[in-house]
């Protein structure tokens, strides 16, 4: 029997098994690999510290998620041998393969920046990336009483770069409900020059930050955090001193693509950004985070490439040419509080765009606008995530960026 084997019951792995297990022969075996089973909704780690979602909602086993044609082994796994074409698995069973699809996603390294998680980690200074992090940070907002609340990321690329910001924009109506919102110095810094990597974009958000009273402080590498006296301070010696600090810690790819010699210096998987294959590995893919990519670490962004990588596995089953059609298409609703969120939808070479999504001229959804209806499209994505998006079913949603309905900003 023939086998495709996928790395990553994540978002991408368990979106292209199952799509694989509706689209290929019989005589191919899909077998797809992950340490645990626990998958955990990530976009809903963003609302666990406002309280707008209960834990249990962003959990679920891994076995209910992936097509019974699926062969999921829940097991660790050692590295890859690509010249044999075999994966080594932390008990040192190796199986073969046909073709290969990396899907190990990306992780968060708060040890990678000096004192971060000394003292006052998960005390004072907390991430949100995980679900102990979102969990522990809630207690924290439930407890603040007033004072300053630095978020600063610690260098890009990051899982769904809009996150940071969507973050001081629900803070900022969270503290606003509150009552106590003129007690609360909100700070954002940054990497970036501004908001945002897309200029567009940067210079609306930048707008939406300044008129909610949020300082955006640029160009900021963060070097070290003194957990005691509270202080962060970058490279250039600059410091900002908080009452409550919400890292965006450094991100890297995972173990097994380094040792397995696949990766570069972070762990990213160097892939051809139109095809997805892998150069280093002959038979092999890569999907969604695990990518060196200049796209977006985001779900939409996995959806949109596993279109691509469906028909770049056929096509090398086949021994056909690979089709170049990715075009590092993303679209990010991004929460702005109030009832309210902004979508934006762009890709390698295009800014994002005002007009309506994804009807041209209809919508229901507004680009690089506010509104209601864009929030509740922001909520209603978690249904669509578990039902569909996992399921690989298809959305009636083209995997390239479309220019129909939008125009010049």
């Amino acid at each position: 029997m023939k086998r495709i084997a996928i790395l990553g019951a994540g978002t991408a792995g368990t979106m292209m098994a199952n799509r694989l297990a509706r689209t290929l022969p019989g005589d191919w075996q899909i077998l797809l690999l992950d340490r645990d089973d626990e998958h955990v909704y990530q976009p809903g780690l963003l609302f666990l510290p406002f309280g707008a979602y209960r834990e249990e909602e962003l959990v679920k086993p891994r076995t209910q998620l992936v097509d019974r044609r699926v062969s999921l082994r829940l097991t660790g796994i050692d590295r890859v041998a690509v010249d044999e074409k075999r994966v080594v698995l932390a008990s040192g069973e190796s199986v073969a393969y046909d073709f290969l699809v990396l899907a190990t996603g990306s992780r968060i390294l708060p040890e990678s920046t000096a004192g971060l998680t000394g003292a006052g980690w998960y005390e004072n200074a907390f991430d949100f990336y995980t679900l102990d992090g979102a969990r522990a940070l809630r207690g924290a907002l439930e407890r603040f009483r007033g004072g300053r609340l630095v978020l600063n990321v610690a260098e890009m690329p990051i899982k769904c770069p809009v996150a940071p910001l969507e973050f001081l924009f629900l803070a900022d109506a969270y503290f606003t409900q509150r009552g106590m919102r003129d007690k609360v110095d909100l700070v954002y810094a940054t990497p970036l020059e501004g908001a945002f990597t897309k200029p567009v974009a940067s210079r609306l958000l930048g707008d939406m930050l300044d008129r909610r009273g949020i300082t955006v402080v640029g160009d900021f590498a963060a070097s070290e955090v003194d957990g005691a006296r509270r202080r962060l301070t970058a490279y250039d010696g600059r410091t900002l001193d908080y009452d409550l600090l919400v890292s965006i810690p450094t991100h890297g790819g995972a173990e097994v693509i380094t040792r397995s010699g696949l990766g570069d210096g972070s762990g990213w998987i160097p892939t051809d950004r139109h095809t997805l294959a892998v150069p280093a590995a002959p038979g092999a893919f890569a999907i969604g985070d695990a990518t060196d990519l200049p796209a977006s670490k985001a779900g939409a962004v996995a959806h949109f490439q596993s279109e691509v990588l469906t028909e770049n596995l056929f096509a090398a089953i086949d021994d056909r040419p690979l089709s170049a059609s990715f075009d590092g298409h993303a679209n990010c609703f991004i929460e702005t509080g109030h009832g309210k969120a902004m979508l934006i939808d762009f890709n390698y070479d295009t800014e994002p765009l005002p007009g309506k999504y994804p009807l041209p001229g209809l919508g229901p959804f507004s680009l690089l606008e506010e509104t209601a209806v864009n929030h509740w499209g922001k909520l209603g994505f978690k249904w669509i995530y578990w039902n569909v998006l996992l399921a690989g079913k298809e959305l009636p949603l083209d995997h390239r960026m479309l220019m129909a309905g939008k125009r010049a900003a």
